[in-house]
């Protein structure tokens, strides 16, 4: 469940440090709770592209997939004050889709990601990999 945040957390965060993009937000929160594969598909420059970009990542658990998106969802607010659009699959956790509508985030249970291959589909789209530091 994510926990609610105060307006004065919300500008608290803002003020602090040097403000971060909301695609190291997102990167940032999935690789907190050990996401695997943490990757961004940049589909600006692809005609068919439904938003700008595509964040995917995968967790071998239903849990581990909920407590990513609700890092991300939580992380997403209190740093960048964006609410979260609409999102599915979390009555069965094994591919969450979190839409910020210009970002849609993918969260798989591995062996769905491994099976669904998003990446191939959108062959075309540049692609960034982030790893835990």
């Amino acid at each position: 469940m994510v926990r609610k945040v105060s307006k004065k957390e919300i500008e608290e965060s803002a003020k602090m440090a040097e403000p971060k993009t909301d695609l190291e937000i997102i990167t940032d929160a999935m690789l907190e709770k050990k996401a695997k594969g943490v990757c961004a598909l940049d589909l600006r420059g692809i005609g068919t592209g439904i938003c700008d970009h595509f964040v995917i990542c995968n967790a071998d658990s239903g849990t581990n997939v909920i407590a990513i998106a609700d890092n991300i969802e939580e992380q997403m607010l209190v740093k960048a004050g964006r609410k979260l659009v609409r999102q599915q699959g979390r009555e069965n956790a094994v591919w969450i889709i979190l839409d910020y509508t210009d970002i849609v985030i993918h969260i798989f249970q591995t062996e769905y990601r491994e099976f669904y291959r998003l990446e191939e589909l959108w062959a075309d789209a540049p692609i960034q990999k982030f790893e835990d530091d």
